[in-house]
């Protein structure tokens, strides 16, 4: 594997992407870090290895290795009834939650029984203020106007839901009685080292010289410039290529018995084996392919930026690559799609 027979720059233009950082990990170590164009169009400001692009739903694969480490520590269980757990907000019981309730493992692959609201969890409007997880769980904000509840049988279907993600943040912060963010921290980012990676409600005057703004298709700078999700384990990590190739990294070493965050082999294990009803859902994360060539995916997709992480654990090679534009269509038709496939070729 490597980058083969693609020019990202006229790629860049074709598609009229502003900024691209990327990072290659082969052999389970970091091979390559590049990147190209601008943090802001218009500007001087060009992308570099410290700049910090909004992940979006790789929050996702963030939270999903959070929850494994809290499942070690015994705070947290996969398979029990989450409302024995949960304090702030329960999930209602319902006709679909006779027979089966709503688990963590559920939560993880998105087959809990709960659907998202249509046009719900939209980015942070500036008037709105933070809402908390209860309110929106409640369905009293602007951003999930009905209350969160189960639409179907538990573990039967595959819905993607970011509500899902917002219960796995209540139930972190009701267990450990700390904010998400700080627990994340605490736990991830610092023994990680993952020094870019932060969940910020607003990007401050002092740290915006490493952010990037966000770009529609047309290379055009979207309101507001930094887009903000206040729902963090869904959708609110700012981080760079690079921290997220550490974290790419942590899963590689875990499954060797090497973990830096104090992860067993038999728990990454379990996160990147295939859920439920749905073969290609992991916990936290997607899967395709068997056997050696066996890979695992987070992607990203929010107002302005598009991203991927894409990695093969037994290869121990993987590929990160975050963009400042959204381009209106899938990742794997974009720009993104042409590096993932002169990679993998």
């Amino acid at each position: 594997m490597g980058l083969n027979n693609i020019n990202i720059k006229e790629r860049m233009e074709h598609y009229n992407v502003t900024g691209l950082s990327m990072t290659l990990i082969e052999n389970g170590q970091i091979s390559l870090v590049d990147q190209y164009g601008l943090l802001e169009a218009e500007t001087t400001k060009s992308v570099n290895s410290d700049s910090i692009f909004n992940a979006c739903s790789v929050s996702k694969f963030v939270t999903g290795m959070l929850v494994m480490k809290l499942t070690e520590q015994g705070l947290l269980d996969l398979n029990e009834d989450i409302n024995k757990r949960l304090k702030s907000w329960k999930v209602p019981d319902n006709k679909f939650t006779g027979n089966n309730k709503v688990t963590l493992r559920n939560l993880l692959c998105h087959q809990s029984g709960i659907i998202d609201p249509v046009d719900s969890f939209t980015e942070l409007r500036s008037n709105d203020g933070i809402p908390s997880t209860v309110e929106l769980l409640e369905g009293k904000t602007s951003y999930c106007k009905v209350p969160i509840e189960v639409r179907y049988e538990p573990g039967s279907d595959f819905q993607y839901s970011d509500a899902g993600f917002c219960i796995i943040q209540q139930l972190i912060e009701d267990v450990t009685e700390r904010p998400f963010r700080e627990i994340i921290n605490e736990l991830i980012f610092q023994p990680l080292k993952m020094v870019n990676s932060s969940f910020p409600i607003n990007v401050s005057n002092e740290k915006r010289e490493n952010f990037s703004c966000g770009h529609n298709k047309k290379g055009e700078l979207v309101d507001g410039k930094y887009t903000i999700y206040p729902y963090p384990a869904a959708s609110g990590l700012w981080t760079t290529t690079f921290d997220l190739s550490i974290l790419v990294m942590e899963l590689f070493n875990s499954l060797k018995g090497k973990s830096k965050i104090g992860l067993t082999a038999s728990t990454v294990m379990e996160m990147i084996s295939s859920q439920g009803c749905k073969e290609w859902t992991g916990l936290g994360l997607f899967l395709d392919s068997l056997g050696k060539d066996f890979e695992v995916s987070s992607l990203g997709w929010g107002k302005g930026f598009q991203c991927m992480i894409v990695a093969f654990p037994y290869l121990e090679t993987g590929l990160v690559i975050m963009t400042n534009t959204d381009l209106g269509v899938h990742q794997l038709k974009g720009i993104i799609g042409e590096v993932y496939k002169s990679f993998t070729l």
